[in-house]
Formats: C-alpha cells, structure tokens, sequence
C-alpha cells in the first residue's frame, strides 16, 4: 500500500501537484485565521481566493515552469540531482544550472507571474466587480516588501529545490515550504479583502501587531522640518464648490512664489474645503500672504494663513512610532475614544485622517488613521502590555478592524 502512494507522483506528477498545492494554500490560510489572527468565523472568501491560486497557479502554472520548460532549457538538472555532494561542487554546468533556474524563478518568474497573477486572482474571486487598476496599484505598492519577504525564504529553498528534488518532486518540495510561505502571505496580504485600504502596507489583521524597523523618518520628519531656509505656510481655504478651484489657487501660489508640499482638499455638500502646507523663500513671505488677498481669490474663497515654526528635534525626537488602523460602524464619539487612549499612553499623534464610508452590507463604517509617536523606546515586555491596553479599543468600540504596525529606529 505504502509503495503505491509512494508511486502516485512519479506516476501522475501533475495531478498531484494541483491538489496537493490546491488543499495546501487553503489550510495554510485557515491556519493563520483561527490560531495567528484568532478569527471567531473563517472569512470563506478569503480562503477562496487562496485555494483558487493553489490549485491555478502553484499547482499548474508552476508545475509547467519548473517541470517540461526548466527542464528543456536545463536538461542536466535531471542528471545533477542525482549527483553526491563531491560531484556536484566539481559539476560547473550543473552549479550553473541550479543558480540560473533560481535567479529566472525569484527574479523574474515571481516580480512578473507570481505576485501579479495572486493579486488578480483574489480581486476576481473577492469582488464583486474587479478593478485590475487597483490590483497594479496594490501590487506596485506592496512590491518592496512583498519581495523581501519572498527571498527570505524562497532563495534559499529555491536553490535547494533546484539541486536536490528531481523533476517529479519539485512541486510537492514547493508545497512543503509554501505551507509557511502561505502563511507569510496570508498574514501580510489577507486581511479585510472586501476593502483593499486595510491591506495598505502589509498591516496585519485583527486585534494583532507587526514590529518593524523600518526607521522613523515619518514620525519625525515634516516638511517644516524639511527646508529650514524657508518660511512655512499653512493656508486653508473654502468656497462654493466648481470646476477650477484646486487650478485657480495652486496656480496663484505657484507663481507668487510658493511651493505646495502636504495638502488635502475634499468637498463637502456644496463646499469645497481645502488645507495646504506652503514653503516660500523668508524675502517673499510679505509678499506672498499679500498676495492671497487677491480679489480674483477672495471672491471665491475664504482664505486663511497661518504662519508655522519648527520644532526642535532633540526635544521631541521620536524613539518609537506606531500606526493604528480601526474600523468600526459609525457612531459618536469614536475618534475622541482612540485619541484620548492614545494620549494615556503618553503618545503624541502625528498625523491622524478619519473618513465615513458605506460597506457592502450597507452599514455606514468610520475608518480612523493614525501615526503616533512615543519619545520613549519599550522594551517588549511594556510594548506588549500598552498594545494589548490599546487593544481594548477593539471591543470596547465593536470594531470590526484594529490594526497596529509598531516602527523602530
């Protein structure tokens, strides 16, 4: 009996390599649903999607690839694998062989199959109706990370795969490792698939966090902060909306010497709000702000400016930073809840933009994004006991989504 389940992938090495990549993706992901992210109810469409890609993509489109046209274009691959250790480090053509094939699969296959076609895949099995501009946007985004995270573990397996497994092992090989690869993915590319701006950055999902060192240029660093030789603007605008307002005043700017940096400008009923960070050369700040008494402006818009100074740095140099992403159904008092729990922690908020918007059950949804800054690096013991504190929020708001992302120099 044994022997004969030995013989199912040498003898059948495609089907087996679809069904087991099929059922392997879709348990990998259930995995990190209910003992990673501690789901109470599996999200099926997100399983869906990664059962879909299993049984497509890492089950056919791969097998195709590693099998009939690796091993055309490599044709001692076969002989290779068999070779001892010894053999092998005397086997220039076969070494050859084995760092070409991983540097097409990692380098080219992945940046330019793989990814685009596991990002299009769970648009088209996730939503209702597809944006493939979004999925490049998504996937141009993500890039960086996606790939880092990819060769960490599949250069090493992949060169393995290559110089060791022969040809009808090579997809249950990858099955193997893309048990934890799936993980990885799932846990960083998952998440609330039916909104892609909780995806944003690889956040991970649920009441759960991510420690990064990825630097904290963000919390520290402002335009104000930028250019120290200029003069820092903060203008904010309204007026009845119409088609030109953006053009009439940043070109007005433009020209009387200014330079537009951080903006946001929204309509809201009628009117059209706008806020805009300004630079200008300290000579022609006079000027400038004269300038915006422009009766071709002020008929318009009301217009105010305010002039910003920078803060010192050493005094409020960022030691740790966080991003907090929440999502909860509509109801007051929400963002005077997360700022206050953020205060009691004795961190400053450095950006934060809240916004209203309809999910697909109809239910009106506030979505709240911060940055955060401590001047005081935790050690992990503290971080843990102040997040699962901030975690509260989650329950106390019956948020649907709590998200945090912990940045370190």
């Amino acid at each position: 009996m044994l022997s004969r389940l030995q013989q199912i992938p040498l003898q059948y090495p495609f089907a087996f390599g679809v069904v087991l990549s099929g059922f392997k993706t879709s348990f990998s992901d259930l995995l990190v649903q209910k003992v990673i992210e501690r789901r109470q109810e599996i999200d099926w469409k997100r399983n869906a999607a990664f059962a879909s890609f299993g049984f497509l993509y890492l089950g056919g489109v791969q097998y195709t690839l590693y099998v009939p046209i690796f091993g055309r274009l490599f044709p001692q691959a076969r002989t290779f694998v068999k070779l001892g250790w010894r053999e092998k480090m005397r086997d220039t053509k076969g070494l050859f062989a084995v760092f070409a094939q991983t540097f097409l699969d990692q380098c080219v296959h992945h940046p330019l199959m793989y990814f685009p076609a596991f990002y299009c895949t769970r648009e088209l099995v996730v939503s209702e109706k597809p944006d493939f501009g979004k999925v490049i946007d998504d996937y141009r985004r993500n890039m960086k990370e996606d790939l880092l995270a990819l060769w960490k573990i599949w250069v090493p397996a992949t060169a393995i795969n290559f110089a060791f497994m022969p040809m009808h092992l090579r997809i249950p090989f990858v099955a193997g490792v893309s048990l934890l690869w799936t993980g990885v993915l799932s846990a960083m590319r998952g998440g609330d698939i039916a909104h892609g701006d909780e995806m944003a950055g690889g956040a991970v999902t649920g009441s759960t966090y991510l420690l990064l060192k990825e630097g904290l240029d963000a919390f520290n660093t402002t335009p104000v902060e930028m250019d120290l030789n200029m003069s820092h603007l903060n203008i904010s605008a309204a007026g009845k909306n119409r088609a030109g307002l953006v053009a009439m005043l940043s070109r007005h700017i433009s020209d009387n010497g200014g330079n537009v940096t951080h903006s946001k400008m929204t309509r809201l009923g009628s009117e059209f709000i706008i806020q805009m960070h300004v630079a200008v050369q300290p000579l022609k700040r006079q000027s400038f702000l004269k300038s915006l008494k422009s009766k071709h402006l002020t008929t318009e818009l009301d217009i105010q400016a305010v002039q910003l100074s920078q803060r010192s740095t050493a005094a409020h140099s960022a030691k740790m930073g966080m991003r907090i992403h929440c999502v909860g159904n509509d109801r007051p008092g929400m963002l005077a809840a997360v700022s206050e729990k953020v205060a009691s922690k004795g961190m400053s908020i450095e950006d934060i933009t809240t916004k209203l918007r309809v999910s697909k059950s109809g239910e009106r949804e506030f979505v709240i994004d911060a940055l955060v800054s401590s001047t005081t690096l935790l050690d992990r013991a503290d971080l843990d006991h102040v997040i699962h504190d901030i975690s509260s929020l989650q329950e106390d708001l019956s948020l649907s989504h709590f998200d945090v992302r912990v940045h370190t120099a």
